[in-house]
C-alpha cells in the first residue's frame, strides 16, 4: 500500500482540547509515590474498564524529569480524564497534576490518601469518581482520523539477526509511508546507533537537525564509554548479532530513508510532522541516584511522553510487554518466535526472510494492522492485558537538543 493509498484510509478518533485527536479514551489513574501504587492500582483494577489504567512515579524526592513525563502521560491525545493519587507528604502532590488535566479541558480529580483516611476510604472515592467519568467520556466528540493525524513510534527490544533484517526493514518501510501521508514518525536508541553518525548526518533536513544530531551522537558516546556499557546484551549475541556496530545498523534501520527533522527530548513533542529522533540518553550531569536503569517498558513509556498515539516494539527474540497510555504492536522478523509467540505478537515479519513476500507487501499488511488497532482493536497486549511502563529518576537538561535555550 503506498502513501498516496494511506491518505484514504479513515477511523473514528477522540477529538481533544488542543486539537490533537486520539485513538483511546483513557481514564488514567496517577499515583505520584510509591506509597500510593497499591491504591492506584486497586482502584483501576476494580473498575475492571480496559480504558482505565494506572501510572505512576516511585521516587519520593523531587524529580523536574519524572515531573514532566508524567505531565506529558496527563496531557496525551489518548487521555480523556486523570485521577491523581498521592500519600500526602511526596514532592509531586496530586492536586497540582489534576490542575495541569484541567488546564488540559480534561475532567480530572485528585485524592490524598492520608487525608481521606487509609486504603479502604481513597479506594472506594478513587473507584466512584472514576466510574463518573467513564460516563462523561461518552460525550466525547469523534471524529474522522487518518494517517496524517498519527504519530507512530519505534524501538526495538529483545533484538536478533532478524531484527535488521527483516523485522525493523518493514517498520521502516511503514515509516516512509507514514511520513509522505502527512504523518510523524519517532524511533529512538541513538544508543544503538554507534559508528553511524555519517550516515545519521547525511539524513538531517537542514543545518538545525545536523547540529542537533552531531550533539546527540556525541552525547552517547560520551555516556557509553563513562559507565562501560553499549546496548548489546549476551541475549543478542545468542540471537546472532556480533557487535554493537551490527547491531546499530539494523537497529537504525526502522527510522525508514526520510530526512530526519531534528531531535527531540523525552516529554518533547515534535516540533513538526516527519521523521524525529528521539533522545532518551541522560544529559551530563552527577547522577545522585546512580546510572539510569533503561529496559523497553522505559523507551515506549519515553516515545508515548512525545504524544505517540501508538508505539511498535520489534523484537526477534520475542518479548511479552505492552505499554500503558498507547498500544503497543509488537512485530518480530523470526519465525520461530511468532509460531512459538503467537498469543503475544501481533506481526510476523519472516515472509520477507523466507522469499514469500516482499517488503512492500509487508509494510502494506502493517498499515492495515494499524488502522485496525486504531480504529480500536486491542493489540496483542492490551487484549492480554499488558500495560507494562517505567518512569525512573533521571536528569535532562531543560533546554533544546542542540544546546540552546527553549523558547
Amino acid at each position: 500500500m503506498e502513501s498516496r493509498a494511506l491518505c484514504n484510509v479513515t477511523w473514528r478518533g477522540y477529538v481533544r482540547s488542543d486539537g490533537r485527536k486520539g485513538i483511546r479514551n483513557r481514564v488514567l489513574v496517577v499515583y505520584t509515590v510509591k506509597c500510593a501504587e497499591h491504591v492506584a492500582l486497586r482502584i483501576a483494577g476494580k473498575c475492571g474498564h480496559p480504558e482505565v489504567e494506572a501510572v505512576g512515579f516511585d521516587g519520593c524526592t523531587d524529580n523536574q524529569y519524572a515531573v514532566d513525563l508524567l505531565i506529558a502521560l496527563i496531557r496525551h491525545p489518548n487521555v480523556g480524564a486523570v485521577l491523581a493519587v498521592g500519600l500526602g507528604c511526596e514532592y509531586v502532590q496530586p492536586d497540582r497534576l489534576a490542575a495541569v488535566a484541567r488546564g488540559a479541558g480534561k475532567p480530572a480529580e485528585w485524592l490524598s490518601i492520608q487525608r481521606e483516611g487509609g486504603t479502604a476510604k481513597s479506594i472506594e472515592k478513587g473507584v466512584a469518581w472514576v466510574h463518573s467519568a467513564l460516563k462523561a467520556l461518552k460525550d466525547v466528540p469523534r471524529t474522522a482520523m487518518g494517517f496524517s493525524d498519527l504519530m507512530v513510534g519505534a524501538e526495538c527490544g529483545g533484538s536478533d539477526f532478524t531484527s535488521g533484517l527483516a523485522g525493523n526493514v518493514v517498520v521502516g518501510r511503514f515509516f516512509d509511508q507514514l511520513v509522505d501521508a502527512g504523518g510523524t514518525a519517532i524511533f529512538e536508541e541513538i544508543v544503538e546507533a554507534v559508528g553511524l553518525d555519517g550516515y545519521l548526518l547525511s539524513r538531517a533536513a537542514h543545518d538545525r537537525a545536523r547540529a542537533e544530531l552531531r550533539a546527540a551522537y556525541d552525547k552517547m558516546i560520551d555516556y557509553c564509554r563513562s559507565v562501560r556499557q553499549y546496548s548489546v546484551s549476551p541475549g543478542n549475541f545468542a540471537g546472532g548479532l556480533t557487535t554493537i556496530e551490527e547491531k546499530s545498523m539494523g537497529a537504525v534501520i526502522k527510522s525508514g530513508t526520510r530526512p530526519i527533522q531534528g531531535v527531540i527530548r523525552v516529554s518533547e513533542p515534535p516540533r513538526g510532522k516527519g521523521l524525529w529522533l528521539l533522545d532518551s540518553v541522560p544529559d551530563p550531569h552527577w547522577m545522585q541516584f546512580g546510572i539510569t536503569n533503561p529496559n523497553d517498558s522505559e523507551g515506549l513509556m519515553d516515545l508515548i511522553s512525545c504524544g505517540a498515539q501508538l508505539v511498535f516494539l520489534v523484537t526477534g527474540r520475542g518479548s511479552v510487554v505492552g505499554s500503558a497510555v498507547a498500544p503497543c504492536v509488537k512485530i518480530t522478523g523470526n519465525r520461530e518466535t511468532f509460531s512459538r509467540m503467537s498469543d503475544d505478537m501481533d506481526f510476523d515479519a519472516s515472509p520477507a526472510l523466507t522469499g514469500d513476500c516482499s517488503m512492500d507487501a509487508l509494510a502494506g499488511s502493517l498499515v492495515r494492522l494499524v488502522a485496525k488497532v486504531c480504529g480500536g482493536a486491542p493489540s496483542r497486549a492490551e487484549a492480554l492485558g499488558h500495560r507494562e511502563f517505567y518512569i525512573p529518576y533521571k536528569y535532562q537538561d531543560r533546554r533544546c537538543a542542540c544546546g540552546k535555550e527553549e523558547q
